[in-house]
């Protein structure tokens, strides 16, 4: 089991679900652990978003999932990730307090060189963001 922070797509509702990914390929259902914040910079990529980590940026909202190993490689299909090329999704850990407990996640950034010229989302929360624009 691992645990993951989604801040963006994966998240319940939204295109790539992670609970749906899980299903899809017959992979148990995720565990909600709880929400978290991570500090950074939130990109509008059109379809999806980006995060940029920065601690002099706004708090990222995201959901924290305990998860099985084999859902990590959907993942990584999903923010085309992959062994020994680094291009606009990164594959990254960080280390979020869900419910006054510090938990080390999974959890898929963009490279800062991605999101120029890209509106900032100002909130840190994509799905709030999408459902206005």
């Amino acid at each position: 089991m691992q645990t993951v922070f989604v801040y963006g797509t994966l998240r319940a509702g939204e295109v790539n679900d992670l609970r749906e990914a899980a299903a899809r390929n017959e992979i148990a259902e995720p565990n909600l652990l709880g929400t978290a914040t991570v500090r950074g910079h939130l990109f509008d990529f059109g379809l999806y978003p980006g995060l940029v980590v920065d601690e002099a940026g706004v708090d990222v909202t995201g959901d924290v999932y305990e998860i099985e190993d084999e859902l990590v490689a959907v993942l990584d299909e999903i923010e085309a990730v992959y062994p020994g090329v680094e291009d606009r999704f990164l594959a990254r850990e960080v280390m979020v307090k869900v419910d006054g407990n510090v938990v080390n996640c999974r959890f898929y950034p963009v490279s800062p060189n991605s999101v120029k010229g890209l509106p900032e989302i100002r909130s840190g929360d994509w799905v709030e963001h999408r459902s206005t624009r």
